[in-house]
């Protein structure tokens, strides 16, 4: 029997602090990258790696994503009678159908695998992905995509992962590698923002995640770490303890951390260039900054 994964989660309940004062009343994710929100691509990357349902976990302050993803009649009225049918069709990959996306509340901020473990009545007992919108991938075959294909061979949980610079990897949740296959690692470990110089590896897990649902069970039993959040990261971990295969999927693509100013300026100008009607004279744009910088250096 084919392994499939059709639901996907959205962590999406965070303040979005570092952009402040711009997310005092928008939320971080609909903070446009180019000319679509960092939502949208991930909503467009699930889509394309077969996700069916689409489940939100937002706060208090996040009604325009659901906005966002609502029918606007008048708009698309107003576009229609003017005949701009290129926007009309832009439109329709904002739309979602009636009871394919749920939005559950996190009331209190209690990390990532609290996020995950929220929505587990939604998730039932069926394996399912996790997507962070402010890890943007830029990839000919979007990430979640690849990792689906590869989960159909060897089941159990996978997380996406990418070399960092030794001395970064406290940043990020890490993997103890027990066996190396390439594009894949069987892990025997993970650890959540190691002390400098202590990470097992420089393998990094990024944020895309297909999961069974024992690590929603682990949730449950893991004990909040010091600073009283729910790490995901340890709920996967207790699947290792527990016998269960857990694997890290180097993708292939480019990763951008959009939780960051400077990740999403990077972001901002790898698409701008990748797009044809921009780049020619955004590269030039560009080219005459570097310019006048270096001369007055």
């Amino acid at each position: 029997m084919k392994r499939r994964v059709t639901k996907a989660v959205f962590p999406v309940a965070g303040l979005g602090t570092r952009f402040l004062p711009a997310t005092k009343s928008v939320p971080k994710e609909i903070m446009t990258l180019v000319d679509r929100p960092l939502i949208q691509y991930a909503i467009d990357e699930a889509r394309a790696a077969g996700i069916k349902e689409f489940i939100f976990v937002t706060a208090r302050g996040k009604s325009a994503l659901e906005d966002y993803f609502d029918h606007a009649p008048e708009l698309e009225a107003t576009l229609r009678k003017a005949g701009k049918d290129d926007l009309l069709e832009a439109l329709k990959t904002t739309n979602m159908e009636s009871g394919a996306i749920a939005y559950i509340r996190q009331h209190k901020a209690m990390g990532l695998g609290h996020a995950v473990w929220c929505a587990r009545r939604l998730i039932g007992n069926e394996a399912f992905a996790v997507i962070l919108p402010d890890d943007v991938i830029a990839a000919e075959k979007p990430c979640l995509q690849q990792m689906v294909e590869a989960y159909e061979d060897t089941g159990g949980c996978m997380v996406a992962a990418m070399e960092v610079p030794v001395e970064k990897a406290s940043s990020y949740g890490v993997l103890d590698i027990g066996e190396d296959m390439g594009h894949m690692v069987r892990a025997r470990g993970m650890v959540e923002k190691p002390p400098v110089g202590t990470a097992p590896s420089n393998l990094a897990v990024i944020g895309r995640y297909i999961l069974t649902p024992r690590v929603l069970q682990n949730l449950n039993q893991i004990k909040p770490s010091a600073g009283g959040e729910l790490q995901l990261t340890d709920a996967i971990a207790e699947e290792i303890t527990k016998g269960g295969d857990v694997f890290g999927y180097r993708f292939r693509g480019e990763r951008f951390d959009c939780g960051s100013k400077a990740g999403f300026l990077q972001a901002t100008v790898s698409f701008g260039l990748a797009r044809e009607d921009l780049r020619d004279e955004f590269r030039l744009f560009l080219q005459e900054m570097l310019s006048v910088q270096q001369a007055a250096q």
